[in-house]
């Protein structure tokens, strides 16, 4: 999608100057995105019209006049029923007339209905799991206020382009757009009057001059596609051909005049090549190989992910670098649902904050960069990165630049802080190579299902509060040097009450008074926690959160001679089995200590003395908290 962000409020340093007039170019296309997507909207994630049918290959054979806002010819669909059938659906949108229907040599019946969708009759039942195909005719005029396909002039020349996401696709060609079912093969063919050149998805395979001395070309792809990923652009481009990657595959790039003779843009477009290095050290191999990766620009502004060849109406490298992320995170792996664009758009996001760590920024020009980001991400309470509601009246929420983008950027930013650089690279490597999620759909939970079998971490917890809660913590950390024992607690606040807790690891930077530096990850699960480290040298000062690891606003960190170190009940208090069920064994008191267990609505059950284990057998089953002193720890009953 594309690569939209936000207007920052204040400026910091020449660093953060930096990072806004990167964000601040970006901005205007989240509403160019939200107008596109209210016009397309309508159908949902899903038509459950489609659903008894696979979508396999499908050939579009069109003429296309750049400067004539039109489309004639056929889509040729080969499909596999999942049941006997007796219809098919495609959707189309009804302002597309088909003239024909032709299925083994005969015309079917069929309907245009109202709601988008060509609903065409087969003469007898067509049976289960049996390859089959027919070829639909039509032309018309899309909507060109959907802007889906539409087209304009540069440079004298006309230029004609199409932005499917997330909808659009029906507009123009008959498909099947629903979140489930990737077309395996595609082809396309597009005859033009011959100055045009016409780029689009997968390898360039010929072009042609007819007899009648129109041009035709033909680009196929080979790669599972989702609908609104089909795309093309024409107009009299400069076509480069070049390699890009170790070892090379082709890097092509179709670019206006005006653009070719900007050098800048064409540093930038050059550039690719040393991000592709980046991204491939740590996404791994780009996803399609085989044919290929470019640019072909457009008038959309912005960028759109089209698989393989990105079209862009900017050349900033940090509209560069969100494109190619996507390739990886919503081309390879797509969100199932627009519920989760968060799996698109966080991905592709988290794709910048390494473009710009590795390669565009200095570490502090960074941190600034970061800071912009979190200070913007929590400059409102509320909102969830999961789009709970994602229809037309919600379009807000669904293209959120500071939800689906960057706090969806920075989820991704404090897995890699929870699991470690070395592990988080090697997880997100599995996840789109997953059998069941390569070159196909994944929803949250198929994420956290993948994190779990690379890392043995569940993630539930955090989703629960990062992706399906709102807001962030606050936090006030106090601490406290006797002798080579230092002591922290830990106090949290929450912005929102959909969390009531926010357990992370947090980020400590100690200093010494002689300069020396240690680090420290305190494993913060409840609130008011206390922890003890060893340290060798004298305090000088503390730092939270000091590389901006994780999301937080208006955190507090202070010297407190008066903290009461008695109260701790140990440095590695821990409970288990969790879930219990007879027993719950507590390790790491050093006293028999007092307790209390409470519902999660607050009613205590039980209180007494303990050291190591308490008898839970008689509760029922479900959430509950246990309370030592000033520690408080989540359990389930079961």
């Amino acid at each position: 999608m594309k690569n939209i962000y936000l207007l920052l409020l204040s400026l910091f340093t020449a660093g953060l100057i930096k990072a806004q007039s990167m964000n601040i170019e970006k901005k205007e296309l989240v509403e160019k995105e939200m107008a596109a997507y209210s016009a397309k909207m309508g159908a949902g994630n899903i038509n459950n019209n489609t659903l008894n049918y696979d979508l396999q290959y499908q050939r579009m054979d069109v003429s296309i006049d750049p400067a004539v806002l039109q489309i004639s010819g056929t889509v040729t669909s080969h499909f596999k029923p999942s049941q006997p059938i007796s219809n098919i659906y495609f959707d189309l949108n009804n302002n597309m007339p088909v003239s024909q229907v032709v299925f083994h040599g005969q015309n079917l019946n069929f309907q245009q209905l109202s709601t988008r969708e060509l609903k065409i009759d087969f003469t007898s039942s067509l049976p289960a799991n049996v390859l089959d195909s027919l070829t639909i005719h039509y032309s018309g005029s899309p909507f060109s206020s959907n802007n889906a396909f539409f087209n304009g002039t540069q440079g004298g020349n006309s230029v004609l382009s199409t932005l499917s996401e997330p909808y659009g696709a029906q507009d123009w060609f008959p498909t099947k757009q629903s979140l489930n079912d990737k077309i395996e093969k595609f082809d396309i063919k597009v005859t033009t009057p011959p100055q045009y050149s016409v780029a689009s998805n997968g390898r360039l395979i010929s072009e042609s001059i007819l007899g009648n001395g129109q041009k035709l070309t033909f680009w196929r792809t080979q790669y599972p596609t989702t609908a609104y990923l089909i795309a093309l652009s024409i107009t009299n481009f400069i076509k480069m051909n070049d390699t890009i990657g170790n070892p090379p595959f082709p890097f092509v790039n179709y670019v206006f005049p005006s653009t070719f003779s900007n050098t800048t843009s064409m540093n930038n477009i050059e550039w690719t090549k040393t991000l592709m290095n980046t991204f491939e050290t740590y996404f791994g191999a780009y996803p399609f190989r085989n044919e290929k990766y470019g640019h072909m620009e457009f008038q959309a502004g912005g960028g759109m992910e089209h698989q393989t060849m990105s079209s862009m109406g900017g050349w900033s490298r940090s509209l560069i670098a969100h494109e190619l992320a996507h390739q990886w995170f919503g081309d390879k792996v797509t969100c199932g649902a627009w519920n989760d664009i968060w799996l698109n758009e966080g991905f592709a996001t988290f794709g910048e904050h390494l473009a710009n760590e590795k390669l565009l920024m200095t570490n502090a020009q960074f941190l600034n960069y970061l800071l912009s980001e979190k200070n913007y991400i929590t400059s409102s309470t509320g909102g969830s990165v999961y789009v709970a509601d994602a229809n037309l009246a919600n379009i807000n929420a669904i293209f959120s630049s500071r939800l689906s983008y960057s706090k969806g950027g920075y989820i991704v930013r404090m897995m890699k802080w929870i699991l470690g650089d070395t592990v988080f690279y090697q997880a997100i490597k599995d996840y789109h190579a997953r059998p069941n999620l390569a070159y196909s759909y994944a929803r949250t939970a198929d994420l956290n299902a993948s994190l779990l079998q690379s890392t043995g971490k569940n993630f539930t917890e955090f989703f629960n509060d990062w992706v399906y809660g709102q807001g962030y913590p606050t936090y006030d950390i106090r601490w406290k040097q006797v002798g080579n024992q230092l002591t922290f607690k830990a106090s949290q606040t929450q912005s929102h009450s959909s969390v009531s807790f926010f357990e992370m690891p947090l980020p400590i930077k100690v200093t010494g008074t002689g300069g020396q530096i240690a680090y420290f990850a305190l494993n913060n699960t409840s609130n008011n926690q206390y922890f003890t480290e060893n340290i060798s040298f004298p305090v000088a000062s503390v730092q939270f959160n000091y590389e901006y690891q994780i999301l937080d606003r208006n955190s507090t960190v202070t010297q407190d001679s008066s903290l009461n170190t008695s109260e701790i009940i140990s440095n590695n208090f821990n409970i288990y089995p969790n879930p219990a069920k007879n027993e719950l064994f507590i390790s790491g008191l050093k006293k028999e200590t007092e307790f209390a267990i409470y519902t999660a609505d607050g009613r205590l059950v039980m209180k007494g003395k303990t050291q190591n284990k308490v008898n839970v057998s008689s509760m029922k089953k479900g959430i509950y908290f246990i309370s030592l002193s000033d520690v408080h720890l989540k359990f389930i009953k079961e």
